[in-house]
């Protein structure tokens, strides 16, 4: 009996190891059921598709025809779509990837699978053993803000990212938190990208004055407003005055670290702010608000 019931902990065990071994199939199915256009195919047939309607209009080789249930049944259970008598419908997650959702999560998606991103994470184990600040600075030989700048294919691609992921946070901040923002008269965001939350901020309260900080070549081309300005800098090396300063996902790539509520008071504390105040609206996310 016990060596039985060793076997069936020895089997679950490798389950364990298997899933987190392919755990990358789920994004990359991910990334083709959006590249071939399928969470659209089926929103735009309004009302659930059948499999062989499905196939009908992706753009595949005939011969990969048989293949796309294998993509399906993946997707379903992932949560994306949901499979009914009457052929495939969205779910609430399927809903964020299609072309015209405003909250799409699509840019996001071709970011995190593209083989630039993918690299720093093949050098975790040279990371652990050099000198370097981060995986990608061991990947390329800076970091990532200086990457993006110079490779403007993945430049561009970053900022259309985290331009589509402030577009929630945006709605959720304007929504649930517009009062973190009453009685300011100056409000910069750094690492703000194209500016979408500066310009949601200008737009509520026209009695704020909003700049969006952020490299040279991200604010190149942008516009401001009558109370909106995009300047250039770095926020390694300063930061613009500002009654309150937003600092949104500044991603540096590595082993992420998730804190309790004792290491964010001593992170605070140790920086020289005074308290601060944390709201969970953003789902695995927080807006944290700190006090001089």
């Amino acid at each position: 009996m016990e060596k039985a019931e060793n076997l069936v902990e020895l089997i679950e065990a490798q389950t364990h190891v298997w899933n987190a071994m392919f755990h990358f199939k789920k994004s990359a199915c991910l990334k083709c059921a959006v590249e071939l256009g399928i969470p659209d195919v089926i929103s735009n047939h309004g009302k659930p598709i059948t499999l062989s309607d499905l196939i009908s209009v992706l753009p595949i080789h005939p011969f990969k025809s048989a293949h796309i249930f294998r993509l399906m049944r993946f997707m379903a259970n992932s949560g994306f779509f949901v499979e009914n008598p009457q052929g495939y419908a969205l779910t609430s997650a399927g809903q964020l990837l299609l072309k015209d959702e405003p909250f799409n999560v699509r840019a996001h998606i071709f970011l995190s699978c593209d083989p630039a991103l993918l690299k720093p994470w093949n050098l975790l184990t040279e990371w652990f053993q050099n000198d370097g600040p981060s995986p990608f600075d061991t990947a390329y030989g800076n970091n990532l803000w200086d990457y993006s700048a110079r490779e403007v294919r993945f430049g561009n691609m970053f900022n259309e990212a985290v331009a589509s992921d402030s577009q929630l946070s945006v709605e959720v901040l304007m929504t649930k938190c517009k009062f973190v923002f009453e009685g300011l008269t100056t409000f910069a965001d750094v690492g703000g990208g194209t500016g979408k939350v500066a310009k949601a901020v200008a737009q509520n309260f026209p009695s704020i004055k909003c700049t969006v900080y952020d490299l040279a070549h991200v604010v190149a081309n942008q516009e401001g407003a009558e109370n909106l300005e995009f300047l250039a800098g770095d926020m390694f090396r300063s930061v613009p005055r500002a009654n309150a300063i937003l600092l949104k996902m500044l991603v540096m790539l590595g082993p992420a670290k998730g804190r309790t509520g004792k290491e964010w008071s001593k992170l605070f504390s140790d920086a020289g702010f005074s308290s601060y105040k944390v709201y969970p609206v953003l789902g695995m996310r927080c807006l944290i608000e700190v006090y001089p």
